[in-house]
C-alpha cells in the first residue's frame, strides 16, 4: 500500500513542480503533499527532518525570487521605489500581459519580465525623468525577476528529487515491530 502512497506523491511531486514552470506556488503544494505522506506513512520514510528541510527549501526559493527582481533594479542604479514597482509590476505583468505570448510557460514568463522592466522604469522614470536610466533599471529588474524564477525552478527541482528520495518506501527502513520478550517467571523457592 506504501508504494501507491508513494507514487501519488510523485505525481503530486511532479504536479507542483510543473506549477512552479506557470508562477503559481506549487512548492507549497511540493510540502503539502510531502507532509501528507509522512503522515500517512507513519514518518516511516519521509520524516521530520526531511519535512523542515523541505519546508527551508520552499522558504528560500520564495524569499529569492521575490527579492531577485528588485536586486535587479538596485543593481541597475534604481530607488527603492522602483524595486517596490519592480514586485508590484511583476504581479501585474503576470496577471494582465500573460496573453501577449500565447504560448502557455513562455508567456508567464514574457508578463512577469514585462511586467517587472515596466514597473521598475516608469517609477524610475517619473522620479529622475532620465528615458535611458529608467531603461536601464527597468531591464535590470526583468533580468532579476527571470533569475529568480530560474533559481525557484532549480530549487523547486531539488526538492522534488529529495522528497522522491527520501519518501521511497523501502522494506530495509521500515522499523521492525518490537521484539516480545519470553515472560519473566521467578524461581520457586
Amino acid at each position: 500500500m506504501h508504494w501507491l502512497y508513494y507514487l501519488i506523491l510523485i505525481l503530486i511531486l511532479l504536479s507542483g513542480w510543473i506549477l512552479n514552470l506557470f508562477l503559481l506556488p506549487g512548492l507549497w503544494l511540493m510540502v503539502a503533499a510531502a507532509a501528507g505522506y509522512a503522515w500517512i506513512t507513519s514518518g516511516w520514510y519521509l520524516g521530520v527532518k526531511g519535512l523542515i528541510f523541505l519546508l527551508a527549501l520552499a522558504v528560500l526559493a520564495e524569499v529569492a525570487e521575490f527579492a531577485a527582481g528588485s536586486a535587479g533594479a538596485k543593481k541597475a542604479g534604481g530607488t527603492r521605489r522602483a524595486m517596490a514597482g519592480a514586485i508590484v509590476g511583476a504581479l501585474a505583468g503576470g496577471l494582465l500581459f500573460t496573453g501577449l505570448v500565447p504560448i502557455p510557460i513562455l508567456g508567464t514568463l514574457v508578463g512577469v519580465c514585462l511586467g517587472a522592466f515596466l514597473g521598475a522604469g516608469s517609477i524610475e522614470l517619473a522620479i529622475r525623468r532620465e528615458l535611458w536610466h529608467s531603461t536601464k533599471v527597468g531591464l535590470g529588474a526583468a533580468q532579476g525577476r527571470l533569475m529568480g524564477i530560474l533559481v525557484k525552478l532549480l530549487i523547486g527541482l531539488a526538492m522534488f528529487l529529495l522528497a522522491a528520495w527520501t519518501a521511497l518506501p523501502w522494506t530495509s527502513q521500515r522499523p521492525s515491530p518490537p521484539a516480545s520478550s519470553p515472560p519473566t517467571t521467578s524461581p520457586a523457592n
